[in-house]
């Protein structure tokens, strides 16, 4: 260790009982086994309901992780809207609700009503008092029928496209060319309309003073 300007000397106390200090983690095995019995534990006092709550497909942050779809907080009023799913009643059959949220894109909310549709189609309600169901409830075969506690997968980001030939208009077309100069058009796109219009105005008055 080095010394350098009108610096304090160093103390370096090295003789304490560190031994003492020393963080273990003896109890990892059994920490494990605790856990997988809590979730066995939770799983069984669930009953029939799926494991996991509903969530919504959403693409995540910024433009380095928007390729990917992950798990949102909660579906929008809109989407629950459309598949007619009123908002009380989704919290009492699995769907998780955020008033937050809000569609940016017609495609976003058309694959998250795709996700509520599927799901209301396999969804079984079981009645409090089998003599008396409410409304709403399951009826008759479906509560004979097999039962999944499996959450829905979340969709693939985007389509696979069939591996073919490059065609020649792809290898000629040069793109960060086009994206340079489109973003110039519209950058100096003002700048270009202002400059238009005063030569045209230009050119009328000259015409006028020719004559």
């Amino acid at each position: 260790m080095g010394f350098a300007h009108n610096n304090v000397l160093h103390s370096n106390h090295f003789r304490k009982d560190w031994q003492r200090r020393v963080r273990t983690w003896f109890d990892q095995p059994g920490r494990k086994l605790r856990r997988r019995n809590a979730r066995k534990a939770k799983a069984a006092s669930l009953g029939v309901r799926p494991l996991t709550l509903l969530r919504p497909a959403v693409r995540a942050q910024t433009v380095r992780y928007n390729r990917k779809v992950r798990e949102g907080r909660g579906f929008t009023l809109a989407e629950l809207k459309e598949v007619g799913i009123n908002r009380k009643e989704a919290l009492g059959v699995g769907i998780v609700v955020d008033h937050r949220r809000r569609n940016l894109s017609e495609e976003g909310k058309k694959l998250n009503v795709e996700r509520l549709k599927a799901y209301k189609a396999k969804l079984i309600v079981f009645p409090r008092n089998a003599k008396k169901p409410k409304k709403g409830d399951s009826t008759g075969a479906d509560l004979e029928a097999e039962t999944t506690r499996t959450h829905l997968p979340l969709p693939a980001p985007y389509v696979h496209e069939v591996p073919r030939k490059i065609t020649d208009n792809e290898r000629s077309f040069e793109a960060f060319k086009t994206l340079r100069v489109a973003r110039a058009d519209a950058r100096y796109e003002g700048a270009r309309k202002i400059r238009a219009a005063k030569v045209c105005l230009l050119f009328t008055s000259y015409r006028a003073f020719s004559y």
